[in-house]
């Protein structure tokens, strides 16, 4: 694992240090990871809501749509 030092004003250490304490992570290390992870799902996520966007619909997505998807759930399909 590779290690990368950042400083921080205290306002920002003392409420790092805070949400490492309320959140139970063991290490301001974990909590950063944390962020970082959650910021990369979030991205990836805008990234594929811009695609569909983007992308031509190919049925609308009327309520017999939605039944389907219902339908695909509760028998453990997705794709």
């Amino acid at each position: 694992m590779s290690t990368m030092n950042i400083s921080l004003p205290e306002t920002l250490k003392d409420f790092v240090d805070d949400q490492v304490r309320k959140r139970g992570f063991g290490t301001s290390s974990e909590y950063v990871r944390d962020l970082i992870r959650k910021d990369a799902d979030r991205l990836c996520l805008r990234g594929l809501l811009l695609e569909g966007a983007e992308s031509e619909s190919s049925s609308p997505a009327d309520e017999s749509y939605f039944d389907g998807l219902r339908k695909r759930v509760r028998q453990g399909r997705t794709g």
